[in-house]
């Protein structure tokens, strides 16, 4: 059995950040900017609601691609970011360190740019660390569309598993009867899930009477037209 058949749980799982800095994410054209950064943080959030040892590395922060974006260090406040100077991670032997340290052979990826950092950590890992690659595509970006979807059937080719950010929270989750997680992974839906997010309040508010998430100030009765 290819272990590729087993889920992802927040047991056998680490993931890895690789060069989310501005000067990078100015370069992608294979996605909306913006909902790059909401996916790459969320993907940040659902690590830290179930323990997922997360790697944050990061290249020519000083002279060239400028500081990792700032909602997603306020994730992991404590995290070293580990520098380099190469396009490749696994060129870095900190970063080598730091995934051998978790002990969990399924990484998981959110990268800049997916044909060039991700690819070359992708192949690397795979061939010389031994190690399974989901490579979250929309946590990703490229230089183009086409850039993009040429290195992930460049890298599924290779084996690496693609995959999205939501479906790995899910993934992680599994079961709804998993209390635990439960409130916290509905805030990070609620949050960054676009329109399933939205779904998730009208049900609660409408279908369940919950209250509204936010305060606000009062509302005043509809005036009919004369």
């Amino acid at each position: 059995m290819t272990a590729k058949l087993e889920l992802l749980t927040p047991q056998n799982s680490q993931l890895i950040f690789i060069d989310h800095q501005p000067q990078m994410a100015f370069g992608v054209q294979s996605i909306d900017r913006q909902a790059l950064k909401n996916n790459a943080v969320a993907l940040a959030k659902s690590a830290k609601v179930f323990a997922i040892p997360t790697t944050i590395t990061t290249v020519e922060t000083e002279s060239f691609s400028g500081h990792t974006y700032p909602e997603l260090l306020a994730v992991f406040p404590e995290a070293p970011l580990l520098e380099r100077t190469s396009m490749n991670s696994w060129d870095d032997k900190k970063v080598r360190d730091a995934l051998a340290a978790n002990g969990r052979k399924k990484v998981v990826v959110s990268g800049l740019w997916t044909e060039v950092c991700n690819n070359s950590f992708a192949f690397c890992a795979m061939l010389e660390g031994g190690y399974e690659i989901y490579m979250v595509a929309d946590a990703s970006g490229g230089t183009s569309k086409e850039a993009h979807d040429y290195a992930m059937q460049r890298m599924i080719q290779a084996g690496v598993v693609p995959v999205t950010w939501q479906q790995v929270l899910l993934e992680w989750q599994r079961d709804w009867a998993r209390r635990e997680s439960y409130d916290a992974v509905m805030s990070i839906v609620k949050e960054h899930s676009g329109a399933y997010g939205m779904g998730v309040d009208y049900a609660y508010t409408m279908v369940h009477k919950a209250p509204e998430r936010v305060s606000h100030g009062p509302t005043l009765a509809p005036i009919p037209a004369v």
